[in-house]
């Protein structure tokens, strides 16, 4: 059974008691407060596995709790520490807070270990409440409580490339062909119920390389409104590095045109999110043993128009199997190094769907900015205007008030003086 969703409750261990005794021996002069402080209690703790790889376990076992602290005891005595709980989930499994939503916590690497729920500490006794002035104190602390928490698990499988299209179009025969893997194959949908994960090895030692590849079931148009199997599965493909759209170009599928087949499968990749749709991506023509060679031209004009990488296989005749398997190899390597500089398809509206590629959405974002930077360009001039027009009021104004200057003091002190009559001078 594979399971890749659950929530449980944790409950951290509360810590022990503080005591309060006293001291009282024969022969002993000094007694005093000899109680001891409470122990501490577990802790929950994850830790990744590579054993494990899926949340079954946790489906069928919903709550975990840690053993709690003992009490403090006479003669000083501390109590036990509780023992604490290691829970063990798969390599790819992300803990969110179920109250809140937040992360916390993503199990990316193997042997990662984090305590998610920490016990509570134990009271003090009350010999840490004596003093010189309080030589019989009776205080002493209660243990603190243990963390308690609802979680939420989510696993995401870690693969290199993932595999997707329409149900049926042979990406669980092709996963069998390149890897070791062994789902279950039929001629009718939606044969693959969950994610199957395969290791493809090119090469030769010592320079044998090696990736996972992820099969998920297939999508059918409105899968991301519940049709189908949904888009349940499609978590399994957030991690990857790449793509490996699988169309059907035979006659066998009954759906006449390969083109909207692709554009179906891209929107129910837009609107599951995380970027999906903007992955590197090839696109493989299946069943090509069997082809109409007018839907492989059709669905090859297309890819190329877009920029698309493409390929046509046949998973039951072999044809252009490990060309497929090398060029995937090549390019897994160079993202792994970060050297890769594929060609970035063209951004496009999916035909008969809503869902419109990120790059238009950008871009009719930023028409509405610069048609409101216009709209606002008249009245930001005229309050610059305005501005400017009240500087030059302030600076007049200043200029009347202020005392004369140096200049003018000159030109007055130049004038002729009047001269006094005799009157005048003597009234001096």
């Amino acid at each position: 059974m594979f399971i890749d969703e659950a929530r449980i409750r944790v409950y951290a261990g509360g810590g022990g008691n503080g005591c309060m005794a006293f001291r009282r021996e024969k022969f002993v002069p000094r007694g005093g407060p000899s109680g001891g402080d409470g122990g501490r209690g577990g802790d929950i703790v994850m830790e990744s596995s590579e054993r494990h790889n899926t949340l079954v376990h946790f489906r069928f076992n919903p709550e975990y709790k840690a053993q709690r602290g003992r009490h403090g005891e006479g003669s000083n005595c501390t109590g036990k520490d509780g023992e604490g709980i290691v829970l063990k989930v798969p390599v790819g499994t992300i803990v969110y807070d179920d109250v809140t939503g937040a992360v916390v916590h993503d199990f990316s690497r193997p042997d990662d270990r984090m305590i998610i729920a920490r016990g509570g500490r134990g009271g003090r006794g009350n010999q840490h409440f004596a003093t010189a002035t309080h030589q019989a104190p009776q205080e002493h602390e209660a243990g603190r409580p243990g963390e308690e928490r609802m979680l939420r698990l989510e696993l995401k499988l870690l693969a290199d490339v993932g595999l997707v299209g329409y149900p049926n179009v042979g990406k669980s025969t092709l996963i069998s062909r390149i890897s070791a893997a062994r789902p279950k194959i039929a001629d009718y949908e939606f044969t693959t119920l969950q994610p199957n994960l395969g290791v493809v090895t090119i090469g030769e030692m010592p320079d044998q390389e090696s990736y996972v590849v992820a099969d998920i079931p297939g999508l059918i148009e409105g899968a991301h409104e519940g049709h189908g199997l949904g888009v349940q599965f499609l978590r399994h493909i957030e991690r990857t590095r790449l793509l490996v759209h699988l169309v059907d170009v035979s006659d066998a599928s009954g759906r006449p045109d390969p083109v909207k087949d692709f554009e179906v499968i891209m929107a129910e990749l837009s609107s599951f999110g995380a970027g999906l749709d903007e992955k590197p991506m090839i696109v493989a023509g299946a069943k090509i043993d069997v082809a109409n060679k007018e839907k492989l031209a059709k669905l090859q004009k297309y890819c190329d128009k877009r920029g698309y990488p493409f390929i046509g296989i046949s998973a039951v005749s072999g044809e252009n199997i490990n060309k497929l398997k090398w060029q995937v190899g090549a390019i897994v390597r160079q993202m792994r190094q970060g050297s890769y500089e594929g060609p970035k398809p063209k951004s496009l509206r999916l035909r008969g769907s809503e869902v419109a590629k990120p790059a238009v959405k950008k871009a009719v974002a930023k028409k509405a900015v610069a048609k409101k930077k216009v709209a606002k360009a008249p009245a930001k001039k005229a309050a610059n205007q305005q501005k400017s027009a009240n500087k030059r009021v302030s600076q007049s104004r200043r200029a009347q008030t202020a005392r004369p200057s140096a200049g003018r003091k000159k030109a007055t002190a130049a004038r002729p003086k009047k001269k006094l009559s005799g009157k005048q001078r003597a009234r001096r």
